[in-house]
């Protein structure tokens, strides 16, 4: 039987946006946040200090035998404040951090409250229902980059823009712990305003539902609102810990929802996130999808009539890739510290929405005439344009990182076909780099291949000596496989094309560093040897003539290319010392 939790990562990924998720105090526990039952006994104690007894280790049991009735939250509170005004007031300290507490790390967003953000974040819950006063919700939002429509009052309600133009809603059915309207007593909680019911009969009508943390026992309204939705378009999934109580097992069995064990809250929202992550990363384009645009392509290619069809062809397929990338699962600021598993995550995201643009690619750079060149620039060009200036530094990185594949894709098939003269091209692509401004590509694409420090983090890369142009390769193999059949020669091309952007590296830059972006070819002894003596060769044959010359790779003339030689091979020298290498 497949588990219930899978269905509903399955559910939710297939179905974005369709799935609302409605929590109560037990998804607040893990940061200390009182449940209204704890709020009761310390209520007590504080009644029973004020007589000078103590309650001790029953307060409930204290209580009864002073009052003649059962402790309950809403009639102690409604006794002991007449008003909102004065509820709230005393309510707030059991919600708002003091500095202890804030220094202990409680009354802070849980795990749980993270992992809904983040799924809020990447799209797949937009309506967030909490009977929860505090702002726990909220804070792991904003820290994910999304700031939440709050509807905590009926006038919220109605001036609240539809559900369908709001990315991300957050619907406090009993309030907000700072208004002053907030439902505590059973009579705010057995009937909701107008309002609220017609938005609750919207979303129980219209949305899935996943529940945790809500024990069904008190809030006579919203069980009436679950009861009275009409229709079950979606399912209902219920985290549960134990046994349900009964009106939650009536509720269960109304709707007809998958119960689902947990744990804790914390490890439930966590698994579905995670889940769901890994379900994405996994959504590649339909194979169909892609070799039909590679068999366009393949048509198109050798006819110049077809020019404008492989235009919008090539252009479209880049634009498929700029909007895949630029939801809030790749955002650059806010959020979590990112480690080895989100780093991963987010570059097979990159990879699966790169796809049919890389299958085409490899035919493309195979055969690419003069016609085609300000294409495949122009592709280049666009993938790099929308980087980023703050946030953290391996997201501002990885925002190259589909123009990096690209890049090495059409590199890669270009030397397979000896155009060394397109890869000259690429690599003088006009991209714009912070301070510098305007910089040929070969300048900064393949620099970060070197950075060790930040792409060790990606999944396997954790002892490489270059983990990304490892990474890269690894990744890259499938897609030049029927241009490159033999292993031997794919590893031979692919240290080429690094080996010569190392080099047009040096030709561009002139800081006065023993420094060059390192590759694979590092540690591949015999492959670096051979092609740098290749080169050397053609130089010292042809000289001005050579087509390492004439394609402009890195450098105008063979003095200018051996002078970038020269400062190649010092470079890696002084890595292969530092790093150890044999």
């Amino acid at each position: 039987m497949i588990d219930p939790i899978h269905s509903l990562a399955f559910s939710i990924q297939a179905s974005r946006g369709v799935y609302a998720v409605l929590v109560g105090s037990g998804v607040s526990r893990g940061a200390k946040i009182p449940t209204g039952w704890e709020v009761t006994l310390d209520l007590i104690r504080k009644l029973a200090r004020l007589d000078g007894e103590e309650c001790d280790p029953n307060p409930e049991v204290w209580y009864r035998g002073k009052f003649r009735k059962e402790a309950d939250y809403s009639d102690i509170l409604d006794n002991l404040a007449k008003t909102p005004t004065e509820r709230q007031q005393l309510l707030r300290g059991y919600w708002e951090p003091n500095d202890q507490e804030r220094e202990d790390g409680e009354k802070q967003p849980t795990a749980a409250h993270r992992a809904i953000a983040s799924l809020s974040a990447n799209g797949f819950v937009r309506v967030i229902l909490t009977t929860n006063f505090d702002r726990l919700l909220e804070t792991a939002l904003r820290d994910q980059g999304v700031e939440p429509t709050i509807l905590s009052t009926p006038d919220q309600v109605v001036g609240a823009l539809p559900l369908i133009h709001t990315d991300c809603c957050v619907f406090k059915v009993h309030g907000d712990y700072l208004d002053t309207r907030i439902r505590n007593t059973p009579a705010e909680l057995a009937e909701y305003p107008p309002e609220v019911d017609r938005l609750l009969d919207r979303i129980f009508d219209e949305f899935g539902l996943v529940v945790c943390g809500w024990s069904a026992e008190w809030d006579v309204a919203l069980r009436s609102a679950l009861e009275r939705a009409p229709s079950r378009r979606f399912t209902t999934y219920w985290g549960v810990r134990g046994e349900p109580g009964e009106q939650a097992q009536r509720l269960i069995g109304h709707r007809g929802a998958e119960v689902i064990r947990i744990e804790d809250a914390d490890s439930f929202f966590g698994a579905v996130a995670e889940h769901v992550r890994s379900i994405e990363d996994f959504s590649t384009p339909h194979p169909l999808s892609t070799e039909a645009a590679v068999a366009s392509l393949k048509r198109y290619l050798p006819e110049p009539r077809y020019r404008i069809q492989f235009s919008d062809l090539v252009d479209g397929a880049v634009e498929r890739v700029v909007e895949a990338t630029s939801g809030k699962e790749f955002a650059v600021e806010g959020g979590p510290t990112p480690d080895g598993k989100s780093v991963t995550a987010r570059v097979r995201r990159y990879e699966a929405a790169c796809a049919t643009l890389l299958a085409m690619a490899t035919v493309g750079g195979f055969w690419a005439e003069e016609e085609h060149c300000m294409v495949w620039e122009r592709a280049l060009q666009h993938l790099d344009s929308a980087t980023l200036s703050g946030g953290y530094t391996v997201w501002l990185e990885l925002q190259r990182y589909p123009a990096t594949l690209l890049f090495y894709v059409l590199g890669l098939s270009a030397l397979a076909a000896d155009r060394l003269r397109f890869v000259g091209r690429l690599f003088a692509v006009s991209l714009h780099d912070g301070h510098r401004g305007q910089v040929p590509a070969v300048s900064v694409l393949p620099a970060s291949c070197a950075d060790r420090g930040k792409m060790v983090l990606l999944d396997g890369m954790e002892r490489r000596y270059v983990p990304l142009s490892d990474w890269i390769h690894d990744t890259l193999r499938p897609y030049v496989e029927r241009i490159i059949p033999d292993d031997e020669n794919y590893n031979l091309v692919f240290d080429k094309l690094e080996i010569l952007m190392a080099l047009g590296y040096t030709r561009h830059i002139h800081d006065g560093w023993n420094w060059a972006p390192v590759g694979a070819f590092i540690y591949r002894h015999p492959n670096r040897e051979y092609i740098i003596a290749e080169i050397k060769e053609s130089l010292s044959k042809m000289q001005d003539e050579s087509t390492f010359v004439t394609s402009g790779l890195f450098g105008d003339t063979a003095g200018d290319c051996e002078r970038s030689i020269v400062a190649a091979e010092k470079a890696f020298r002084s890595y292969i010392s530092q790093m150890g290498i044999r």
